[in-house]
């Protein structure tokens, strides 16, 4: 029988034994129906309740966010306080507090906080994790920070949201150190904790402290969950060991949909397209169904191995097979996809007769593959519409940049940059950053401030001397802002070439060489890796804002197109 039947055979059975002006029972009614999601029946009981409690308000606004009606929740919340200002509890406090959170209404929340105040009831646990996650889902870290430092009563539910607090505003390094600050003052960590400081790992590739973690998760007996698992698997692909995230992967008993996309989102980035889509398939031979981000990552795969006719048959199987609509991401798969292949007409094709209305990332793939291909009136046609939907995003402007310099046009180049310069907007600063004997080493473009400057740029020109006998021949269209008989040289001093020497210079030899970039790696640079994997049998692993490049014996793992 369907759960409605029991719904009324219970509601029935109250009205029959005259129960129906118990207060508490009508309560647990209302729950009832709130926690089977008929939010609809459960506010037709209690309209109908001849007297309420606070129990039979907690109920009502605990079901309005349980069924993520956030507005509805504060409304009733608003209600109850015109009623009875003293009648408020931390369930109340709690539950209003994390519908403002979620429906964003922090104006509404400090107010509630004010009131908390006011009655004395902000120090218990439950009304302050509530509170604090309101304050960080609202974006407001230094608020978040302050009220932490003066909680007095800690559980481990404070300390996660404190570590998701600083996950989501990218406070990577302070998410792990409030991790072993929890270990250090006793509390135990669950799953939460583990998943997130993890996931700060995974945004710093600190392969080392990962796998400190990893530890602490095998003796504490989470390592079968999956969720752990998952975030074990998403970790160590980020820190550029795809062996021990397959190896976590093969130890998962019951494996679901997460877990399978986690290795095959790994598998993507690192540039293995075809595992990807054999995973996939046995993922579907297994009868595992797969989700939205599962359909990203094989769409992605496709178009970096020239899959077009495949890729087309997954993109029209998410609707046909399963019931998955497709977003942004997938069409700028799809995009890249085709222009990859060199369709690019057939791509902007696609993009103007998309269901939705294409965002920056749709518009974006088909940028980057103008400058690929050097399309310069796509390119400009392109851009204009990028430099409308964001037109603080430095990344479109140098990509306009790229093309225009690609085709001879050096002073339409400069106004571009120059149009930047007027309205504020500014290029990141690229570095780079290299681990060694668990000390992190930073780079900056033309960086003279290490104790090994001397060595690392004496090593660089005994690297320029040995890659120009292989046959290496300057890109100087990589050299950007600098006069031209200095492009050449000034290539040198980007920042995962020095960090490439110094890794030859401090890592034992044979060791691979891990590097992490905060921008895309630049072709240039891309080149001279490859032939400095061959020339000195190293493996050497660049991790840039797209992906991993894993160069073994003069060849990239994307296969010299990312």
């Amino acid at each position: 029988m369907s759960t409605k039947y029991y719904l009324e055979h219970m509601h029935s059975l109250v009205w029959k034994h005259g129960f129906h002006a118990e207060v508490f029972v009508v309560s647990a009614l209302v729950d009832m129906y709130a926690k089977c999601c008929d939010m609809r029946m459960a506010e037709k009981v209690f309209e109908e309740m001849p007297v309420r409690n606070l129990v039979s308000w907690n109920s009502m606004i605990v079901g309005f966010l349980q069924n993520k009606l956030y507005d509805q929740a504060i409304f009733f919340f608003k209600t109850l306080l015109l009623e009875n200002l003293t009648a408020l509890d931390e369930v109340s406090f709690s539950s209003v507090f994390s519908a403002c959170a979620n429906a964003g209404n922090l104006a509404f929340g400090k107010q509630v906080h004010g009131v908390a105040l006011k009655l004395g009831v902000r120090n218990l646990v439950y009304i302050n994790n509530s509170l604090i996650d309101m304050y960080s889902k609202c974006g407001l870290f230094n608020e978040v920070a302050k009220l932490f430092s003066n909680i007095g009563a800690r559980d481990v539910v404070t300390w996660n949201i404190m570590i998701m607090a600083c996950v989501h505003n990218h406070n990577y390094e302070d998410a792990c150190n409030s991790f072993w600050m929890m270990r250090k003052k006793g509390s135990i960590p669950d799953e939460a904790s583990y998943s997130s400081v993890l996931h700060s790992c995974a945004n710093l590739a600190t392969l080392y402290q990962g796998t400190l973690i990893h530890n602490q998760i095998i003796r504490s007996g989470f390592v079968k969950n999956l969720c752990v698992a998952s975030s074990l698997i998403k970790m160590y692909a980020k820190c550029g060991s795809l062996v021990d995230a397959f190896q976590i992967f093969e130890e998962i008993e019951d494996r679901n949909v997460v877990c399978w996309t986690a290795i095959i989102t790994a598998c993507q980035q690192h540039g293995h397209a075809n595992r990807v889509v054999e995973l996939f398939e046995q993922m579907l031979r297994e009868g595992i169904k797969p989700d939205y981000i599962t359909f990203v990552s094989v769409l992605s795969a496709c178009s970096h191995t020239g899959r077009v006719e495949e890729g087309f048959f997954y993109f029209n199987s998410m609707i046909k097979l399963h019931g998955i609509f497709p977003g942004h991401e997938h069409y700028a798969c799809i995009v890249d996809l085709l222009s990859r292949a060199g369709e690019l007409n057939r791509a902007k094709r696609f993009i103007e007769l998309m269901p939705i209305k294409p965002d920056a990332s749709v518009w974006g793939a088909l940028l980057s593959a103008c400058r690929n291909h050097s399309n310069l009136v796509m390119g400009k046609e392109v851009a204009l519409k990028l430099f409308e939907l964001e037109p603080d995003n430095p990344g479109n402007y140098v990509l306009l940049c790229n093309i225009l310099t690609r085709n001879g046009m050096l002073n339409e180049a400069d106004k571009v940059r120059r149009k930047m310069e007027r309205i504020g907007v500014r290029k990141e600063p690229g570095c780079s950053w290299i681990d060694v004997k668990n000390s992190t080493y930073v780079f900056t473009v033309h960086d003279k401030s290490h104790e090994k400057t001397k060595e690392i740029y004496e090593m660089l020109e005994n690297l320029k001397e040995l890659v120009k006998k292989k046959g290496y021949v300057a890109e100087t269209e990589f050299a950007i802002n600098t006069a031209e008989e200095y492009k050449e040289q000034s290539l040198w001093y980007h920042t995962e070439k020095l960090a490439l020497a110094f890794g030859l210079l401090s890592l034992p030899a044979g060791a691979p060489i891990r590097i992490k970039k905060n921008l895309r790696t630049c072709g240039d640079c891309h080149t001279v890796m490859k032939f400095a994997s061959e020339i000195f049998a190293r493996e050497i692993i660049v991790r840039d804002i797209n992906r991993f490049h894993h160069f073994t014996n003069g060849i990239c793992s994307c296969g010299d197109y990312w």
